[in-house]
Formats: structure tokens, C-alpha cells, sequence
């Protein structure tokens, strides 16, 4: 998601048997009577470009199950970190170039900054099954429900030491600064669009969130872009703790790196979902409007828990990773961040810089 900016057009032709007999239920139980008119629209427009931050590995599952249900629509995937397509679909915009159909940006707050000036009103069939929480005017959709995690390395940090809320982790590094002297890691909220809006949201959680902050960081705290490179370091035991970490990432890895753990905040766990819409200058706005139904259906959100380990916005999905799997795990604690205006507050500039002062202040960095 924060990778080095890179843009990969993908158009997967290769299905695996997990879509066989997909191809055929081309308007699935329950959708308008006239549905299949923009099916048929779709495919004479012949693909759907998305601008995406989700990591194209992450989101091929999702593209084979599209291409498969509606054959002769082609996807054009595009993924770039959020401060490339924020810059990216504005100036095309302004120029009136050919440009995205959907966004999909799990950097929610400028997500709805572009969906305020250039989302299409389209409500999805969809729609009565997700959050209130996760729909915004019937242009702007959560699409995922990912917590923000710790994570440490199993080898340097004992169970029994293992953080359970904010609080916690400032004792344990207070504990013994030396050992844990610029060995905490977390985003660089002037350089993460997300580590800047996870720390706004930690801001309005915690009433106390700059001295806890401060708790934490009172080792000496190491920041970085990537959410990847924070893994990497913490894995290696260059850093022993990291937090703010997306549990859907740190999850991924750690079921292959035994040097990752992953612990969820109990006092409160902030909860991201990756917001999608449809451009109103969308040139394929039919095939737009059949990838936002399919993100958003069961069979696509099965896709997105179940093969790129995305949790899901649904609650009846397969399996527990969706908001009924998560709920039973975290309860109360869970914080999901609604897709709503109040993403913009901190967007405005005098309040972003007082923001970035205080935090600097409060971490030293």
C-alpha cells in the first residue's frame, strides 16, 4: 500500500476452479429487474480502469471472480500508494484526460476529499447489508473492516510482556528505556496518509492520547512510510515493537514469519475500511457500477476475506473474518471509523499542521 509508486494495468484472463460456475449468474438473486441492462452496457464498454492503493497480489482474487462473473469486461488495475492517486486522479481531473472509473484508497480522509467533488451518486443493491457507518450519500463505500494492531518480534518480547492496550505499551517501554531505545516503530504522519489518519482518530479515542504518546515514544521512536518496512524491522529485531500496523498486512505476514506477532489494543482498537467510489466522469460507468456491486457483494466479499485476507464489511460471510468474526473476538473495543465528513476536519490545513506540531512535540521527532 505504501510501496515505492508504481502503476500496474492488470487484466487477468487465467480463472482458478475456485470461480467455476460464476460465469453464468451474471445478475445475481435480488437486484433490480433492469440490472441486466447495465450488464449489458458493461460489456459493450469492455473494461473498468481502478485506481487503487490495495496491493495488486492482494486484490488478483478479486479480479479473477470479477472477470469470471461477467466475461467481456476486462479489468484495468491500477495500484499506486495514496499520495500518487490523490495527486493523480485531481490533476487528470482538471485536465479532463481519461482517468479512473473507481477509486479504491484505504487512505480514507482523502479518499472522501475526492468523493465530495467527484463522486458519482450511485447506490448499490448492496447497500442494505453493509454498516450505516460504511455508506456515505450513496456514492462512498467502507469496502473492509481492518483493526490497527501491535506488532513485536516473538523472539525479543516475551507473551507475558506483550501490550494489550496504548497504556500498557508506554509502561512496558518505560520499564526499561534502554532496551527499548529507537526500538519502537510507527508511522511518519507528515509522509502516511494513513499514519496521519490513525493518529487523528487515536486522538479522538484517547482523551489522554499525547501522554500516552508521549509514554511511548519515550525511548527514542523510529518512523517509517511503509507499513512493509515496519514489518521487515520489527521481524529482524531491529525494532522489538510496532503499532498503528494494519492487522490485515500484519496478519498476512504473519502466517508465514514466526518472528511477527500481532497483539489487538483492548482499550480500543481503531478500525480502517478501504473506501471505493465511482467518478462521476466515469467513461465506463457501467462496467464502474458492476465492479462496486461485485466489491460489495457476498460472493466478492468472500473473495476479499477468504483470498487477500481483507476482512470484510459484511457480517455473513465465511469463515471470521468480517465484522460478526471480529466483533466476537474484540467486542466494545472495536472503533470503526465511519465514512463520513468528519474524515475531512484535519484535512484543513491550519488544523493538519497544529496537528503534526503537537505530535512532533509529543515524540520528538
Amino acid at each position: 500500500m505504501f510501496r515505492r509508486p508504481r502503476l500496474a494495468a492488470v487484466s487477468v484472463a487465467v480463472f482458478s476452479t475456485f470461480f467455476i460456475g460464476t460465469v453464468s449468474a451474471q445478475v445475481p438473486d435480488n437486484y433490480p429487474a433492469d440490472y441486466q441492462q447495465i450488464v449489458d452496457a458493461a460489456k459493450k464498454e469492455g473494461k473498468v480502469i481502478i485506481y487503487s492503493t490495495t496491493d495488486t497480489k492482494a486484490a488478483n482474487p478479486v479480479i479473477q471472480g470479477f472477470e469470471a462473473m461477467y466475461p467481456g469486461v476486462k479489468v484495468e488495475y491500477n495500484d499506486m500508494n495514496s499520495t500518487e492517486l490523490y495527486s493523480r486522479y485531481i490533476s487528470e481531473q482538471a485536465s479532463g484526460g481519461n482517468s479512473g472509473d473507481v477509486i479504491w484508497s484505504s487512505s480514507m480522509d482523502s479518499a472522501l476529499k475526492l468523493a465530495v467533488d467527484y463522486a458519482m451518486t450511485y447506490k448499490s443493491p448492496e447497500v442494505a447489508n453493509l454498516p450505516k457507518w460504511s455508506v456515505w450519500n450513496d456514492a462512498a463505500y467502507g469496502t473492509t473492516y481492518e483493526p490497527a494492531v501491535f506488532i513485536y518480534n516473538t523472539r525479543l518480547i516475551k507473551a507475558e510482556e506483550v501490550p494489550t492496550t496504548h497504556p500498557a505499551l508506554a509502561k512496558l517501554i518505560d520499564s526499561d528505556l534502554a532496551r527499548f531505545k529507537n526500538k519502537v516503530t510507527t508511522y511518519d504522519i507528515e509522509k502516511s496518509a494513513v499514519g496521519f489518519m490513525l493518529a487523528v482518530q487515536d486522538s479522538r479515542n484517547d482523551p489522554n492520547y499525547f501522554d500516552v504518546l508521549k509514554g511511548i515514544a519515550k525511548a527514542g521512536m523510529v518512523v517509517q512510510s511503509s507499513t512493509g518496512t515496519m514489518m521487515e524491522r520489527v521481524s529482524s529485531g531491529e525494532n522489538l515493537i510496532g503499532y498503528n500496523v494494519l492487522g490485515s498486512y500484519a496478519e498476512t505476514r504473519a502466517k508465514k514469519d514466526p518472528g511477527l506477532g500481532v497483539a489487538y489494543p483492548t482499550d480500543y482498537t481503531l478500525v480502517l475500511s478501504r473506501v471505493a467510489f465511482i467518478g462521476k466522469t466515469a467513461k465506463n460507468e457501467n462496467a464502474a457500477k458492476l465492479w462496486m456491486d461485485y466489491l460489495l457483494s457476498k460472493r466478492g466479499q468472500n473473495i476479499l476475506a477468504n483470498k487477500a485476507d481483507l476482512a470484510s464489511v459484511r457480517n455473513d460471510i465465511d469463515g471470521d473474518n468480517d465484522v460478526d468474526g471480529m466483533t466476537k473476538k474484540l467486542g466494545d473495543s472495536l472503533k470503526p471509523i465511519p465514512v463520513d465528513k468528519s474524515l475531512l476536519d484535519y484535512l484543513q490545513q491550519d488544523k493538519r499542521l497544529e496537528f503534526i506540531k503537537d505530535w512532533r512535540a509529543a515524540t520528538g521527532k
